[in-house]
């Protein structure tokens, strides 16, 4: 047990949170003087990154720990995340726009997670900016400012221009140290959480990590889920080598074996061979769970709901991306499409890196898509893929992806008909033939009668038999193919001889329907 001691004050973790183009990453660029956008696919963040930054409080240096996590909404998963590892929450709100659905989202995140809020009012220097009209959508959610009476803290700001941005940092130390007072034990051996993970050409798998508890060296041996290795280096933000990394500093970490999950918890060992005993053991143990899962146990309850999904089309997928982070987050946004109950999803293999030869032999299989979120395979890979009819797509945002799949998942719906009426027609008249049977001599009240559609006989309105056809239409001596409203007509529904004056003849037709 660590004693009250042994713990000293480190610096706030935050979270930026709030509605996509209301102007996080301008925020963060203006706070970190450096620019993100022009890396950006389409302006839009793509994954968490970490940051940290030095400001002046009262004459004293403090640093604060900046997760960057993404704003669009398909990102959700990685935001719930980001919000767990978060002390404080900075919630951008646009003035000229106000509260709008990932703003509540952002909000519900992070009073879930018990975060503090602090709410930064962006965009003050547009015009029809009306910074009140947030202050009151926002006491709706319970984030009420301290000129109200309450005790959010509010920040008028913009982050294009500059404007109170130093302000903002200072409240967020001020709300740190009112409500929460972080502190962390240094001494010990080193825990935290890995927030983004990825494959790099040149260096293997880099783990960029947030250090909760003791400081992480360069040396230690830990594992990260069911990764582990030896730190064999440690950059931050800018790149630059560190020998170690106190509490709540966020680090790129070399060494590891593989790639470890966006989230998962890291520890250090005492020795290599243990982190690689935990890190087995935790592989064993999700294989078995993915085992399990695929395995289906058919029980007579469950039957009858066996014999249901067997009518369920499923579009098998495989994603691979550029770092585990986007790759979940893909995954989670893809499982949330619904077309209809007819169609489903199933992500048969999901991985970090390069499109290989084992992913396309996966694909052909189970007769799947590959999807490459900023990644693409080798010459070879490519041309498997042709020769095996395996369809590869690529992408760089994650919204063009849902699309995509959203269209295809409609198109795989069969397609759709409704019943049509085209006529009826009053029996006046019943004629006897020993060669044809009944015939029916009518007046067509409505529509257009045609030979070889399908029909049925309405009697006092109700329906007595469905599925017959016109087998043949006459106009007095003539066969005809059609008969409008308004003329008389002889009909016979072939085999079908149980008529009675009085009766109507309905007839439909089956037509397609586009789906929505």
């Amino acid at each position: 047990m660590q004693e009250d001691d042994d713990l000293q004050p480190r610096p706030p973790v935050v979270t930026v949170m709030g509605h996509v183009d209301h102007g996080k990453t301008r925020l963060l660029d203006t706070i970190r003087k450096s620019n993100v956008i022009a890396r950006e696919a389409g302006g839009i963040t793509q994954r968490i990154g970490a940051y940290q930054v030095t400001v002046n409080l009262e004459g004293k240096p403090r640093k604060i720990t900046f997760l960057d996590t993404p704003g669009h909404e398909a990102f959700t998963a990685m935001r719930a995340r980001g919000a767990e590892l978060t002390d404080v929450a900075i919630l951008v709100v646009a003035a000229d726009d106000g509260v709008m659905p990932q703003t509540v989202e952002a909000i519900n995140h992070a009073q879930a997670a018990h975060v503090p809020i602090v709410v930064a009012v962006n965009k003050i220097d547009v015009e029809g900016a009306n910074p009140d009209k947030v202050r009151g959508q926002l006491t709706e959610y319970g984030l009420v400012a301290e000129d109200y009476g309450g005790d959010t803290m509010f920040v008028d700001i913009s982050a294009k221009q500059g404007t109170n941005v130093d302000k903002l940092l200072e409240a967020v130390l001020l709300t740190a140290d009112a409500e929460l007072d972080p502190k962390a034990n240094p001494n010990m051996d080193a825990r935290g959480a890995t927030i983004e993970a990825r494959l790099d050409k040149g260096r293997g798998a880099v783990a960029t990590v947030l250090v909760q508890q003791g400081t992480l060296h360069v040396g230690d041996s830990i594992v990260a889920g069911t990764s582990y290795g030896r730190v064999r280096a440690m950059l931050d933000e800018n790149g630059n080598h560190l020998q170690d990394a106190a509490p709540s500093t966020p680090v790129q970490v070399l060494g590891l074996t593989s790639v470890p999950t966006a989230g998962d918890l890291f520890l250090v060992t005492s020795d290599d061979r243990s982190a690689r005993q935990i890190a087995e053991k935790r592989a064993a143990t999700e294989r078995a769970a993915q085992l399990a899962k695929r395995r289906k146990v058919v029980s007579l309850e469950s039957l009858k709901e066996q014999f249901a999904k067997s009518e369920v089309d499923m579009l098998n997928i495989v994603i691979k991306g550029d770092s585990s982070g986007s790759v979940e987050a893909l995954e989670d946004s893809l499982m949330k499409i619904e077309v209809s109950e007819e169609v489903g999803i199933q992500v048969i293999h999901r991985g970090v890196g390069a499109i290989t030869q084992n992913d396309v032999n996966l694909a052909t299989v189970d007769k799947a898509v590959i999807i490459g979120f900023n990644v693409r395979p080798n010459r070879q890979v490519a041309d498997l893929a042709d020769r095996e009819g395996v369809e590869v797509k690529y992408y760089s945002v994650i919204y063009k992806a849902i699309e995509d799949i959203e269209a295809a998942l409609k198109g795989m719906l069969k397609p759709e008909f409704e019943e049509v009426v085209t006529s009826h027609s009053e029996i006046r008249e019943i004629f006897r033939s020993s060669k044809f049977g009944n015939i029916a001599g009518v007046m067509v009240q409505d529509g257009e009668v045609k030979r070889g559609t399908k029909c049925r006989i309405l009697r006092d309105g109700v329906a007595t038999v469905n599925d017959l056809e016109i087998s043949s239409l006459r106009r007095f001596k003539d066969d005809v193919q059609s008969v409008s409203e308004g003329y008389e007509a002889g009909i016979n529904l072939g085999s079908f001889n149980d008529i009675e004056l009085g009766d109507v003849i309905e007839t439909f037709e089956m037509r397609q329907i586009d789906r929505k």
